[in-house]
């Protein structure tokens, strides 16, 4: 029974030291998935969790095959921690990803993105003014409306409002539908004598490159969105090594007990 468990024990931790890469992946594909530098902020901790589970893995793969019992109890105690970190994460995500999403026009192909619908916390994230225009830098150097222009310059209105428009594109390079301007390109709107006060972006809207919608309430939702979903992919690689974890630590436990009878036996 002991070297059934120290084995299985050691071959969990051994998958679990495989498993380490994928997350360390995801990280890498977080920041490369994000549209901007901008929000790039959340493959940082992924990266060090993944760097994490390779050392504490290696911990529990020579603590239960070499039986060395200070080791394993150290490994079980780590891992406890982070079974419960992972499960606090978890409902962070699902707390925190609840609400928001893009806004169906009518005879549009694209979502429309209102800064109201998503969570206070994220919310909070890009309403801190010395951060948004960090963001906003970041969103302007990208030159993601220019490519935008380039990309559907030669469409007609009719065919513009059928396009699937990403969110920033949608929320940061084009005014809101609500204020009913007059299409001449994809960055280029005609402003109406009476712009409607129900909705300020449409107030903030500028046909200038440089400002656009950037400073539109639309463009921190669109970026928000972004934000939504690639934390929900990240939730199911998440769910699915918490699932694994919390296996590999009962079979840990057992080995553990495993060890301290047969250290008694020794004596």
């Amino acid at each position: 029974m002991v070297r059934c468990s120290n084995s299985l024990i050691g071959i969990l931790n051994f998958v679990t030291f495989l498993l380490s890469i994928p997350v360390l992946v995801t990280g890498v594909w977080l920041s490369k998935q994000a549209h901007t530098e901008c929000d790039r902020w959340l493959e940082r901790p992924i990266i060090a969790f993944g760097v994490f589970m390779l050392v504490i893995s290696f911990a529990g793969l020579i603590g239960a095959c070499c039986h060395v019992r200070w080791l394993l109890s150290l490994y079980l105690v780590v891992m406890f921690m982070l079974i419960l970190l992972l499960s606090a994460f978890s409902i962070f995500i699902f707390i925190v990803t609840m609400k928001g999403d893009g806004e169906e026009i009518s005879g549009k192909g694209y979502k429309e993105y209102r800064l109201g619908h998503y969570s206070i916390m994220l919310q909070n994230r890009v309403n801190n003014p010395a951060a948004w225009n960090r963001m906003k830098s970041c969103l302007q150097s990208s030159q993601i409306c220019s490519q935008f222009q380039n990309k559907y310059v030669n469409d007609n209105v009719d065919q513009f409002y059928n396009e699937k428009l990403s969110a920033l594109q949608s929320g940061c390079c084009k005014p809101s539908n609500d204020c009913g301007f007059t299409y001449q390109s994809p960055t280029r709107w005609a402003k109406t004598g009476n712009v409607t006060d129900t909705n300020p972006d449409c107030n903030a809207w500028s046909n200038d490159p440089n400002i656009m919608c950037f400073n539109c309430q639309s463009c921190k939702a669109a970026l928000l969105q972004n934000t939504k979903t690639d934390w929900r992919n990240v939730s199911l690689v998440n769910a699915i090594i918490l699932i694994l974890l919390s296996i590999v630590y009962s079979i840990g436990c057992c080995a553990f007990r495993n060890i301290k009878k047969d250290n008694w036996k020794g004596y």
